[in-house]
């Protein structure tokens, strides 16, 4: 397993990375975020986020192209890396592992009452 854990913000801001592809650019991700989630996160905290993971070596980034509106702006459009892959992979595992201990869910006669 790497060294490094993904905190839950984190491991959820780079699953979204993955299934916005080609449209994974800040503002796009806070919206998805929102809309998976019922929350709402400062676009600081999505820069913030995603400026960390490039840096851990799990997202990469580019300039997209100006849009084509006038005065369209260009987008950093994010990527996993096959570091992320592997880490949000262990992640999955790691959890999978951990829920398949818990008794409550082996047994589905299990209740809190």
């Amino acid at each position: 397993m790497s060294d490094q854990r993904l905190g839950e913000f984190e491991e959820i801001i780079l699953l979204l990375v993955g299934i916005l592809a080609e449209e994974a650019y800040a503002f796009r991700i806070g919206d998805e975020y929102a809309t998976q989630t019922g929350k709402i996160s400062s676009i600081g905290a999505i820069h913030a986020t995603l400026s960390r993971l490039e840096q851990k070596g799990y997202l990469k980034s580019l300039q997209s192209d100006p849009t084509p509106v006038r005065g369209g702006r260009r987008k950093r459009i994010y990527r996993i890396t096959a570091l992320g892959q592997r880490v949000l992979d262990e992640s999955r595992q790691l959890r999978q592992s951990l829920w398949n201990q818990f008794p409550g869910f082996q047994d589905l006669s299990f209740s809190y009452e």
